[in-house]
């Protein structure tokens, strides 16, 4: 594993967005859905693109806070343009567990 320095890390942008919407993906490659989020009043509403389907549905995904990155640059797939990155961990099966926060914090809060 090739060590980083603390300035490398610093950017990247890890911020706290609560999802808004969830909207079937049909068109992906993989089982997918398009995510709506809101990272606050500075950084604002993103979308994004998580295969978690199989771990959770549309109704249980509305209000939940999520890690993801948001200075990425934005990303094409297929016709929906992605603009944050969406955290999770693989679980035994590979399929993705969202990287969460314990307690409600303001969206948009950064990892520290």
């Amino acid at each position: 594993m090739e060590e980083i320095t603390w300035a490398d890390f610093e950017q990247v942008e890890l911020r706290v967005g609560t999802i808004i919407g969830v909207d079937d993906f049909p068109e992906a490659r993989k089982p997918a859905y398009r995510l709506t989020l809101d990272f606050g009043p500075h950084i604002g509403i993103k979308k994004s693109s998580a295969q978690i389907t199989t771990l959770y549905t549309k109704e249980e995904l509305v209000g939940k806070q999520i890690v993801a990155v948001v200075n990425f640059p934005k990303k094409q797939i297929g016709k929906f343009m992605s603009e944050c990155l969406v955290t999770g961990f693989a679980d035994e099966n590979g399929d993705i567990v969202l990287t969460t926060v314990e307690r409600t914090v303001p969206n948009g809060a950064r990892l520290v």
